[in-house]
Order: structure tokens, then C-alpha cells, then sequence
């Protein structure tokens, strides 16, 4: 376990996420004191699609043009 101050976390940035990815704990502090861990990035997995399939129904309507919604658009003052 490597544990790196904050200040020379940010000089080293691009040692210390090599050093992680190969597998080394690092640790950022401040004032020696333990605040972070430096971790490797785990993808939470594939989105699924789909979800909603089946739960609802898009109305025939929904690309039609409504007059009141066109006079706020259009003809405001």
C-alpha cells in the first residue's frame, strides 16, 4: 500500500493510476492523514433495453399539432 499527500498526488497522477491499474493500493492523504482510495473503475455492467417494453402505449396522436399549444408558440405577445 502506497499512501501519497495530496500535493504529490497531483505531480505523480499519471504513476499513481499505472501503479493502480497494476494492481497497487494507493492511498491519498492530507497532512498524512488517510482521506481517499485511488481504485480502478469497475463498469456497472451493460444497460439492459427494453425496460419498458410492454408498459405503456404511445398514443396514434403524438405528433399532432395542438391549436391552444401553437397560439402560445406563435401568436403571443
Amino acid at each position: 500500500m502506497k499512501i501519497v499527500n495530496i500535493s504529490e498526488a497531483k505531480t505523480n497522477l499519471s504513476k499513481l493510476v499505472a501503479l493502480v491499474y497494476r494492481g497497487e493500493r494507493v492511498v491519498i492523504a492530507k497532512n498524512n492523514l488517510p482521506l481517499v482510495d485511488l481504485v480502478v473503475h469497475k463498469p456497472e455492467g451493460k444497460r439492459k433495453l427494453g425496460l419498458l417494453s410492454g408498459r405503456f402505449t404511445v398514443p396514434d396522436s403524438i405528433m399532432d399539432e395542438d391549436a391552444e399549444i401553437n397560439s402560445m408558440f406563435y401568436n403571443g405577445d
